[in-house]
């Protein structure tokens, strides 16, 4: 008989970010976030919104902790909002906004729910890139400071840390213009990938120093695999890996190996697009870590001939047009397992599907493709530990509906409902699939 059980003490748990549940985006002293601005540029965002509202967690976070307890989540993965601490990205501390951190944090304890927290989700405070932002290597002193205050206040609370969530957003948001802040040129994408790995490094240099010793540090880095369309076609393999190249490959390299490959400092000389590289950079990178956050979404499909339609390939969609390819997940454990090496746990830190035919009927929210999505997932991660991964955990993107950046509020990720209007919170179908789970600590055919 196939034992469906996850290992004992698996830890269960959702994942969200400040920019995208807190709202009241400036109240109480916070500053304005690169986020703030960019989505108040108009066309930016896809349905015109911006995030002074999100969910009102701000406002709100007690009724939602005590929600995700019903349903037994066991772990929060959160953000802080740097411009809520720091309203100029330094300087002055802006202590309601600390104090908003403090009570979050007490009420996740309160309730059993171990905080899991990033320092970095995407929201640059704006006056830190009216300076420059991540083009100026000021920022790594910046977020030192900023993690430095962060780690001192919540080190004995909080046991899981991660420096930087997803650094390939930075990169789009420097080089390709369709997140904050919206700047389009290649060069800057590469610099703000450096100095951000950089800022990275920093903070787990503080982290060794003052934080306590049973917390950990890691980083949140996101692997969409690129695959050739037609494995047999020399222009779709090329295409394939210098995305890849391109995207993971250059935060695991420099975080992992120490060094940027040849390939990439061949792509990045031929395009004039070299970074600032100083002496000691890469060893100030390159330093071990607690645990790797691992986000996996699906693969992506590289085809050199814009003609050729990628369904031609064949496989699994769901109605919300993506590919359900759940073995991709197990595809980047044996990436960072087999090729990386990388000799530390795993959490599955983000993971999840949008827009399943989810509307509200009768009080109801029925959202089966989601469901489908994540248990696929997760016969994959379990067939990963199985054979010997050590993955510790699991965060099912999101918790509740929000506001999902570029996209707005048309992108739904929830197991929870959330009617923007009302704040009305409705359990999805997939939440009850969840919780039971989670209660029964396996893999389920469904509910």
């Amino acid at each position: 008989m196939v034992n469906k059980e996850f290992p004992k003490g698996f830890l269960w748990g959702t994942a969200a970010a400040a920019a995208q549940y807190e709202g009241a985006a400036q109240m109480d002293g916070r500053g304005l976030s690169i986020w703030d601005v960019f989505a108040n540029t108009p066309g930016q965002i896809l349905d015109g919104s911006n995030p002074s509202i999100a969910d009102d967690f701000y406002h709100t976070y007690k009724e939602d902790i005590r929600r995700m307890k019903e349903i037994g989540i066991q772990s929060f993965r959160f953000s802080f909002a740097w411009s809520r601490v720091f309203p100029e990205g330094k300087g002055a501390i802006n202590q309601k906004g600390l104090d908003f951190y403090k009570r979050l944090v007490e009420e996740l304890l309160k309730n059993d729910i171990v905080p899991n927290a990033t320092l970095y989700h995407w929201d640059l405070p704006y006056e830190l890139e009216r300076l420059g932002g991540w083009l100026n290597r000021d920022c790594v002193q910046w977020f030192g400071d900023y993690a430095e205050l962060m780690i001192r206040t919540f080190g004995g609370q909080i046991p899981l840390w991660a420096t930087v969530n997803e650094p390939i957003a930075t990169y789009v948001g420097y080089a390709l213009g369709g997140f904050a802040p919206g700047r389009k040129l290649e060069k800057f994408g590469r610099q703000a990938n450096h100095n951000l790995l950089l800022s990275h490094g920093e903070a787990v240099r503080r982290f060794r120093e003052i934080a306590p010793k049973d917390a950990k540090v890691g980083i949140v880095i996101d692997i969409w695999n690129h695959w050739p369309l037609r494995p047999d076609h020399a222009e779709d393999q090329a295409l394939a890996l210098r995305e890849n190249e391109k995207t993971y490959r250059s935060y695991l390299n420099p975080i992992f190996n120490g060094k940027y490959t040849d390939y990439l400092l061949d792509y990045m000389e031929k395009n004039d697009c070299m970074p600032d590289i100083r002496p000691g950079d890469l060893e100030a990178i390159h330093q071990p870590l607690d645990f790797f956050g691992l986000n996996c979404y699906n693969r992506v499909l590289d085809c050199a001939d814009a003609a050729v339609d990628i369904r031609s390939a064949g496989g699994n969609y769901l109605d919300n047009g993506s590919e359900l390819y759940p073995k991709a997940i197990y595809d980047a454990i044996h990436i960072l397992n087999d090729e990386f090496k990388i000799g530390i746990p795993i959490y599955i830190t983000e993971n999840g599907t949008s827009n399943c035919n989810e509307a509200v009927v009768d009080g109801k929210v029925h959202d089966q493709q989601r469901i489908e999505y994540v248990r696929s997932f997760l016969e994959w991660i379990k067939k990963a530990i199985d054979e010997g991964a050590d993955i510790r955990g699991y965060y099912l993107w999101s918790f509740l509906d929000n506001w999902e950046w570029s996209a707005g509020y048309t992108s739904r990720f929830g197991l929870t409902h959330v009617d923007y209007e009302t704040q009305q919170r409705i359990f999805k179908d997939s939440a009850y699939f969840y919780q039971e789970v989670i209660r029964q600590n396996k893999l389920l055919e469904t509910l």
